[in-house]
C-alpha cells in the first residue's frame, strides 16, 4: 500500500484533516539549538562526537534536561544523571547568547506552508518542549508586520507538563487549545520522538527530513516524509488529505 493510499485509508477510517500543529525548532525555525548543545559538550565530552545524526536522534523535541541526559548517555558519559544539569545549564546559556547574536532564522519553505494553510482558513498551534520557542518566533517579522508567533490561534511552546515527546501531551494540550478532536490534525515534526508523539497522539505525522534523516522519521512512523515543506500538496490538504506534491 502507498503512502497515499494509506493515508486516505486513515482518512475514512478517522475523518478529514482539518487543523495544524508545528513543532518549532527544525521545522519553522533554524535555530542554533544543535550548534549550543555542541559547544556547551567542553568539558564533558569531545564537542567534535555530538553529531547532528546524535542530536536529531537523541536530542531534539526533548525536554532540555531529558535532552542533556539523553546525549551524555548516548555518548558514553560517566554519571550522566548527574552531569545532565550542569550541561543543560550551560547549553541554555549559549543558547541565549546566540539568539541575542541573531542566529536565528524561518526556513523560507515554512513561512510558504504556514502561509498556505492559513489561507484554507484553517486553525493552526504551536507546540515545542523549549522554553526558548516563544522569543525565537517572536524575532521573526512577518510582512504583514505580525511576528511569527502572531498567526497561530494556539500556542502551547514551553509548558511544564509531567512528561516530553515522544508522549503524545504536548500535541493533545495544542489539539484541547485549537478545540479540534486530534484525530483531525496534523502535526509537522523533525525528530523521531515528535513523530512517536504524534501517532501516540492518534494524529497525522508529517516528517521534515531536513537533514537527510527521512529514514530515522519513517522508522519512527511518519505518515509522510518531506524534505521541504514545499513537498506537500496544499489543493489535497484543503479537501482533508495529506499528500506529496506531484513532481
Amino acid at each position: 500500500m502507498t503512502v497515499s493510499e494509506r493515508l486516505a485509508e486513515r482518512s475514512a477510517q478517522t475523518g478529514a484533516l482539518k487543523a495544524a500543529i508545528f513543532d518549532v525548532d527544525g521545522v519553522l525555525l533554524a535555530s542554533p539549538h544543535e550548534r549550543a548543545w555542541r559547544e556547551a559538550l567542553r568539558g564533558f565530552a569531545d564537542p567534535d562526537l555530538f553529531t547532528s545524526a546524535l542530536y536529531q536522534s537523541d536530542v531534539a523535541g526533548k525536554q532540555r534536561l531529558s535532552g542533556a541526559r539523553a546525549a551524555l548517555e548516548a555518548l558514553g558519559v560517566a554519571d550522566a544523571e548527574r552531569q545532565a544539569v550542569p550541561y543543560a545549564e550551560r547549553k541554555q546559556k549559549r543558547l541565549e547568547e546566540l539568539i541575542a547574536e541573531g542566529s536565528v532564522t524561518a526556513f523560507p519553505d515554512a513561512l510558504r506552508f504556514v502561509q498556505a494553510v492559513a489561507a484554507l482558513g484553517w486553525p493552526m498551534a504551536v507546540a515545542s518542549s523549549s522554553k526558548n520557542a516563544n522569543g525565537m518566533l517572536r524575532s521573526i517579522c512577518l510582512d504583514s508586520g505580525q511576528s511569527l508567533l502572531d498567526v497561530f490561534a494556539a500556542n502551547v511552546c514551553g509548558r511544564d507538563l509531567p512528561r516530553g515527546k515522544p508522549n503524545p501531551a504536548i500535541f493533545l494540550l495544542a489539539a484541547k487549545e485549537l478545540h479540534i478532536d486530534p484525530a483531525h490534525c496534523f502535526v509537522a515534526e523533525d525528530a523521531p520522538a515528535g513523530i512517536e508523539a504524534a501517532r501516540g497522539g492518534g494524529m497525522t505525522a508529517l516528517g521534515v527530513a531536513r537533514h537527510d534523516d527521512a529514514a530515522g522519521l519513517r522508522t519512527a512512523g511518519a505518515d509522510l516524509v518531506v524534505s521541504s515543506l514545499d513537498g506537500v500538496a496544499v489543493d489535497e490538504l484543503a479537501a482533508g488529505r495529506m499528500c506529496r506534491r506531484p513532481t
